[in-house]
């Protein structure tokens, strides 16, 4: 674990690096996004701290934030079941070079399939578990067609459509879709080809007979070796309305649009539905832990950078099982896709840049 004097003398040599941030103490009104000065100015600070915080067992992520008065900060995620959590809240500095640090308690990301039970309607009394009548509409609750393990079955979000060339695919997770990558409590692993359902297992009452199958897996293996977990399913012919619609939603644009500091999105997906929420974070690293299975033992350790965190009080924007699911701006027609998201916790929910997903695969959304 780095030690607080390590990390202070780190901020010692950067003091120097930057000049103080008074001429940003009052960014103006309207889109604070990466390419704003005040959000660089932070971006550059907290690119120099972040590699020595994250080694410290107690500190989940970094991003940038902005503090109760609009004005942009560098926030540091600190678990906050850590028995340690006060000491280190106590060791950071209340600014680097003119940065504000804030401090979000939180308890650990997770991966968010699922689910909690008791959920799966939207705001508008819309079933987002229930068995759909094709051409179904995404947004619903879906998965893999093994995912069952270890006396448990697993799912998420059949989050939106998507196209490499002609071809649409159903876009989800790798953690939904393909992180089955041992033989273990079920025997079997994940492999292009196997049917992607509609519900998924755990709606079905983990009998695949209750679901249909509308796309087949494509193994993308985004994981653990890229930046984005995401995964697809190639469209079976009629299962699916082309036109990309999603529950609650409806279509989308074909043009997606960066986050920004404040910006307000809505998701549509299997376990709260339609929710709406605000971007409270950019350029976040976060470390998530996967498992290998459903129900499963530890598979890996990711750290993500770069990503979009979202305000997730008490779960109400994203629960488990909304995994998958596409976060798309806050605009009543054809709203543009903004991230993918994957992981969270009680109190911030964290998508990666559509861009980001849509580069790895080759694809490009499917809207209007």
């Amino acid at each position: 674990m780095v030690t607080i004097n390590r990390f202070l003398k780190v901020l010692a040599v950067i003091i120097s690096s930057f000049l103080a941030l008074g001429a940003f103490a009052t960014p103006p009104a309207g889109v604070l996004d990466d390419t704003h000065a005040a959000i660089r100015a932070v971006m550059a600070v907290q690119g120099q701290v972040t590699p020595d915080l994250m080694r410290q067992p107690e500190i989940l992520g970094t991003a940038v934030g902005v503090d109760a008065a609009g004005t942009p900060v560098l926030t540091v995620y600190v678990d906050r079941d850590s028995a340690n959590a006060g000491e280190v809240i106590r060791g950071l500095p209340r600014q680097v070079s003119g940065v504000g640090v804030q401090v979000h308690l939180t308890d650990k990301f997770r991966a968010m399939a699922g689910p909690p039970p008791g959920h799966g309607h939207g705001g508008g009394g819309v079933s987002h578990t229930a068995k759909q009548t094709p051409p179904i509409q995404l947004g619903t609750s879906g998965g893999w067609s093994k995912d069952l393990a270890n006396g448990y079955c697993c799912g998420g979000t059949l989050g939106s459509l998507v196209a490499i060339g002609s071809t649409q695919y159903i876009l989800s997770n790798y953690h939904v879709f393909e992180s089955d990558i041992v033989n273990g409590g079920n025997n079997t692993t994940a492999q292009t080809g196997d049917p992607i359902i509609q519900p998924g297992l755990i709606d079905v009452n983990c009998s695949v007979s209750g679901a249909q199958s509308v796309a087949t897996l494509v193994k993308k293996s985004s994981l653990p070796g890229s930046n984005v977990d995401c995964s697809i399913g190639k469209v079976v012919s009629g299962q699916v309305r082309t036109d990309g619609s999603i529950l609650e939603i409806g279509t989308i644009s074909y043009s997606t649009v960066s986050a920004a500091i404040n910006q307000a999105v809505k998701k549509s997906g299997r376990t709260t539905g339609l929710s709406r929420s605000a971007v409270s974070g950019l350029n976040a690293t976060v470390s998530v832990t996967y498992d290998n299975e459903c129900a499963g033992g530890t598979a890996f350790t990711k750290t993500f950078t770069g990503q979009i965190v979202i305000a997730n009080s008490g779960s109400k924007f994203l629960n488990s099982g909304d995994s998958g699911s596409l976060m798309v701006e806050d605009v009543v027609t054809n709203p543009r896709a903004v991230g993918l998201l994957f992981a969270g916790s009680s109190t911030s929910a964290i998508a990666n840049p559509i861009g980001q997903v849509l580069s790895f695969l080759g694809a490009t959304m499917v809207g209007n």
